[in-house]
């Protein structure tokens, strides 16, 4: 069993690593180009992946420069979701209200031409307007 472990944890570096790689944008390979880093990895594959992890990528702090922990502590540095943004919600309002007034000139409008409607058929004396 240990001697299939000697081949098999390499083997998995090798495999996680060529996939991290591949997966890098190329701005954030350090060092070498992404292309050089794949060869490296693959030609050296005990070696490779460790250098690739220890000094290929570069590496990101959290967001807001905060640490893990935070995250323990209910501490947020960034909205999670639209409806816990108090700008969003405000916009949201801003819009419902353009757009009930978008819905009063309609209504409004609406009015206004029955009522043309209604002094159309009068005016040819038609006493009922629903009849043709």
């Amino acid at each position: 069993m240990l001697r299939a472990l000697m081949y098999i944890l390499p083997l998995a570096l090798t495999i996680y690593a060529f996939i991290d790689c591949l997966n890098t944008p190329e701005d954030e390979a350090r060092h070498l180009p992404k292309v050089a880093w794949i060869f490296i990895i693959l030609l050296f594959w005990i070696v490779g992946p460790i250098v690739w992890f220890a000094a290929g990528k570069l590496r990101h702090a959290p967001a807001g420069g905060g640490t893990p922990s935070e995250w323990h502590r209910n501490h947020r540095t960034e909205w999670v979701a639209p409806d816990d943004n108090p700008d969003f919600l405000k916009s949201l309002k801003d819009e419902n209200k353009k757009d009930e007034a978008l819905l009063k000139d309609w209504e409004a409008d609406l009015r206004r031409r029955e009522e043309e409607l209604k002094k159309k058929g009068e005016q040819d004396g038609d006493d009922d307007p629903k009849r043709p």
